[in-house]
């Protein structure tokens, strides 16, 4: 197995029986990807303000960890699901692909992780300090880092038809030492050994259609039973992913499937991970992401955007205000916590205006807009204008779906629609819920807030005005008889989809 360097980690290869790939598949297409797949890897590493003494830097990595077995059991099995925020042991991807070059098809599968490195600061007796100041101002502190590695296999696919093939992706130990300058101290950075394999085997649904399994597992020994988190995360994976992608194959959407595929791409269990197609949307499936944070198709990092702030939950422009008005001093220990945190306050500190100016927003698409009837009487002002909000009552207007008027108390049955629906909007589909109050957008949209039945928290969302927003194409208005203690369960259509702890994929139910 070779290895090499690679963002200043180390990769592994393998590769079986191939003959050399055509340029538009070679490995370098996963680079179509770098930019999501990064941003998932280092998603949490540092939060704003950036510094050690933050609250929030001090419980840290909670997507895609894989712990050694024994450890992360040690109180009960863990319990799959998709979400990746759970600990685990294991990761396991399952996706549909077509073959459309029998024979000579191959896929290949790279794993992407971080290894934790303790970076420990020590005085001229080689003593361990929590900080240090070297003559010219300089602080040094103690903390944790990581280290990007990362193992990619290409099999042929008749192979994993076959025996399916296993190869190791963990990490070397080793241990790095940096003096200081004038003999103030040094910089020792650790690594744990970090064991783990990776099999990855297909199933033949029909003569053309593949179901492939990449699992990822934690092999290494494990630390006594009650050792605290970020000692075991010495020996774990952190931020796990997997990058996927072949030769004479095509992959299918598990988010939106085409109606013949519906029941396959539902019967596919992805544990601690879910796989999204990757690249432009015109690539035709040539590439896939499975990652433990839940993301759409074809995912991208906004062109707007300069560099990872490491938080993909909030919004670049706030982050970058915030962080233009830290202290000088918090921006010392900023600096001196991570090199990572270093980069990003030199970026804000040089960000030319004219990029600033785009982080403030973009428009992508345009939809057109359904013109309004005004009543005959008079004409509505525009929305900016005075009174414009005259003749609107959101508890007791009414909106027409299926020939039902639906207003406040309507009981109805939730149809996200199965293309550009929220995602966690898809996990009620089939719930049913009871209108709360109709909105008119000042485009001339309307959506309906409703509150979903059996939500233990709903009459605190009510008092506090926080419901689920939905589209009167994506309601069902139920019989006028229906009665409010109706159960709140799935359609038929939509059973598949058991409970949120199944594994199962929870493809478009709104079929």
């Amino acid at each position: 197995m070779a290895e090499g360097l690679v963002e200043g980690g180390s990769e592994c290869a393998a590769t079986t029986g191939l003959a050399e790939q055509p340029p538009e598949r070679s490995p370098g297409a996963f680079e179509q990807l770098s930019a999501v797949a990064d941003a998932v890897l280092y998603e949490g590493y540092l939060l704003y303000p950036y510094r050690r003494s933050s609250a929030k830097n001090r419980v840290r990595w909670q997507f895609g960890v894989l712990f050694p077995r024994d450890w992360v059991e040690s109180d009960g099995p863990v319990v799959p699901g998709v979400s990746g925020s759970a600990d685990s042991w294991y990761q396991q991807t399952e996706c549909l692909l077509r073959i459309r070059r029998p024979g000579d098809a191959s896929a290949r599968v790279r794993v992407r992780y971080l290894q934790m490195q303790r970076k420990q600061v020590e005085d001229t007796g080689h003593r361990p300090v929590a900080s240090l100041r070297t003559d010219d101002g300089t602080v040094h502190l103690t903390f944790d880092e990581a280290v990007p590695r990362a193992c990619e296999v290409v099999v042929l696919l008749d192979e994993l038809l076959d025996t399916g093939r296993t190869v190791a992706v963990g990490a070397a130990a080793g241990v790095d030492v940096e003096p200081l300058p004038a003999g103030a101290g040094r910089v020792v950075r650790h690594r744990d050994e970090v064991r783990a394999d990776t099999t990855v085997t297909a199933e033949r649904l029909t003569d053309d259609l593949c179901r492939l399994r990449v699992r990822t597992a934690n092999t290494g020994p494990a630390p006594a039973s009650r050792t605290a988190r970020d000692e075991a995360l010495r020996r774990a994976l952190i931020a796990t992913h997997t990058l996927i992608g072949g030769d004479g194959v095509e992959f299918v959407s598990l988010t939106d499937p085409p109606t013949d595929l519906a029941a396959p791409a539902r019967s596919c269990r992805n544990e601690f991970t879910f796989p999204v197609l990757g690249g432009a949307a015109e690539d035709a499936g040539h590439l896939l992401l499975s990652a433990p944070i839940i993301l759409p198709d074809h995912p991208q990092v906004a062109p707007e955007s300069p560099g990872d702030l490491h938080d993909a939950g909030e919004i670049d422009e706030i982050l970058t205000l915030r962080t233009m008005l830290l202290t000088d001093e918090e921006k010392r220990e900023a600096r001196a916590t991570d090199p990572r945190a270093a980069a990003i306050l030199d970026r804000v500190d040089t960000m030319p205006q004219e990029v600033f100016e785009r982080l403030h927003g973009a428009i992508r698409s345009l939809a057109p807009v359904a013109p309004v009837t005004a009543p005959a009487t008079a004409e509505r002002p525009a929305w900016w204008q005075e009174g414009a909000e005259g003749g609107l009552s959101p508890t007791t207007d009414t909106v027409l779906v299926d020939g039902v008027p639906l207003g406040g108390g309507s009981r109805v049955r939730l149809r996200p629609r199965g293309r550009g629906a929220d995602a966690q909007d898809m996990f009620l589909a089939g719930r049913t819920a009871e209108v709360a109050a109709v909105f008119h957008d000042v485009d001339g949209s309307v959506h309906l807030a409703v509150t979903v039945d059996d939500d233990p928290a709903s009459e605190l969302h009510t008092w506090y005005g926080r419901f689920h927003y939905f589209r009167p194409d994506e309601l069902e208005p139920l019989e006028p008889a229906g009665t409010p203690d109706e159960p709140s369960a799935p359609a038929p259509a939509a059973a598949p989809a058991r409970h949120l702890t199944d594994s199962e994929t929870p493809a478009a139910e709104a079929e």
